[in-house]
Formats: C-alpha cells, structure tokens, sequence
C-alpha cells in the first residue's frame, strides 16, 4: 500500500490523487498502449468484481485493520471509476455525470442541512428522507414496487429481510412468535415430502419458502441471518484448520468415523 506522506492531506492533494486514478485508468483503457484486458470490459462484465470489492470493503471493516480499510476502498472506487470511464468509451455518460447526480441527492434529500427544514432527531431525518425519496420515484410509491426493487438489486438474503420488514410494517405480520414456528415447521414439512415425491423446480421451490420462513424467524428474534452465516462459515473453517493441523496426511484419507473425531476434538480445542 502506498504511504501517505501528509496526513490529512490537503483539498488540492486529494483532487490530485484523484485526477491520477482518473488518468490511470482512461490510459489502461486507451486502445493505443492500454491494457488488453481492460479493454475488453463491459458494464456487465465488471459486476462480479463490484460485487467482490464492496464484500471485501466490509471484511475490512469487520477487521478495524485500517490500512486494509483504505485499500480495499481504493479498489473499490476503482471499480466505480472504471465503470464511468466504460460508458464515457461508450458515449453513454462520464464520471462528472456520476458524481453530480450523487451530489444533488444529497443536497435534495438533506432539506435540514441546506435548506430550511428542521429536524428533532435521526429518525425523523429518515422519515423525511423517505418521503423525498417518494417524490423521486413516484413509480415506487406502492409497496410491491419497492419489494420488486430489492428483490432485483440485494442479495437474496438482505432482500428477504428487507421485504418481510415492509410487509410487517404494513400489518402483513404473524401475531406471535409461535405463528412464525407454525410457518417454518409446515415449510419443512412441505420440503421433505416434494424431495421424497415432486420435482427439482417443486422442491427449489419449497426450498426458498423455508428459507423465508426461517429468516422470518431472524427477523422476530432480531438476529442478523448475514452475520449468522458468516459466522459459522468460520468457524467452520477454523475447525478445519485445526483437524488439518492435527494430522500428518491429508483429510481424505481418514474415515468417516474418525472426521466426526477429529471434528469433535477441533470444536473442544477451539472452544477452550
């Protein structure tokens, strides 16, 4: 990572770091000397690495590492860059376009800052920007419209969240906790029997409505489903490492019966 010399740096510093990036990437992107593989994205070629950078910006985060902060968030305005020097090769809008849009939304949606709206509290701040952001997108005023939304543009899981949220805020809700249990043991049982006796589109299909019903069980209890799995991803994988570390060959070699050991011993270990 490179080291900053003058911290903080200077509003002239910052625009000229910036202009840099800029001119980096419009010259990897410059047919006559540029790099062919840059040259050879699209819009749609670059999402999976949008998606990437912006996952390791919150690891990052998580971690409180911040050199590793500072650069992942480099890599990732590099992809914000670099898809706004895409469609200016593509005639279609330039980073200008991409910061002055952002800009007037703050202005817009931020009436008690630059305007003459007051505000009590953060919550009220949110109502506020909620009802501008109506006015925005009138198209989006009906709830459906904002579910369709999020179920385009989030992943599954945060989409789930999000729109079970909405719909209980409009009174679509169980009464109770035990409603929410009632829903998730019937989606189960639903998913054994299309395994046992339906299709593979019926028991994907039975699949997700479990899933649901389970996050639904995360949403009453206030859990994090996204944390939750993330968790045991590493935990997961920290028990691996520990049997890996515990054995003088490869984990392919062992049995079934002494994984499940080995297992067991690496969850005590850890867990001292």
């Amino acid at each position: 990572m490179a080291i900053q010399p003058d911290f903080p740096a200077t509003q002239t510093q910052i625009l000229e770091a910036l202009q840099r990036l800029i001119e980096v990437v419009a010259q990897l992107r410059n047919p006559e000397g540029g790099c062919p593989w840059d040259l050879e994205q699209t819009q749609t070629t670059l999402i999976p690495y949008v998606l990437e950078e912006a996952y390791e910006v919150v690891d990052a985060l998580k971690s409180g590492d911040q050199t590793a902060i500072a650069d992942e968030l480099g890599d990732l305005l590099l992809q914000v860059i670099l898809q706004a020097q895409v469609a200016k090769d593509d005639q279609q809008f330039d980073l200008a376009l991409v910061a002055t849009t952002i800009t007037e939304k703050l202005i817009r949606r931020h009436p008690h800052v630059f305007g003459e709206v007051s505000v009590e509290n953060a919550e009220e701040v949110h109502r506020n920007w909620e009802a501008i952001k109506a006015t925005e997108k009138p198209e989006e005023t009906r709830l459906s419209q904002k579910m369709k939304r999020y179920a385009r543009s989030l992943p599954p899981m945060t989409a789930t969240m999000k729109i079970s949220k909405k719909a209980a805020k409009v009174g679509f809700e169980w009464e109770s906790i035990d409603g929410v249990w009632e829903k998730f043991h019937e989606e189960l049982d639903e998913l054994r029997h299309a395994i046992e006796h339906e299709s593979r589109e019926r028991q994907e299909s039975e699949l997700g409505d479990l899933l649901f019903s389970l996050l639904q069980i995360a949403r009453w209890q206030g859990l994090d489903p996204v944390q939750a799995l993330q968790g045991t991803n590493d935990r997961f994988i920290q028990r691996l490492s520990q049997m890996e570390q515990a054995v003088d060959r490869s984990l392919e070699s062992y049995s079934l019966a002494e994984l499940e050991a080995l297992w067991q011993q690496a969850k005590k270990q850890l867990g001292q």
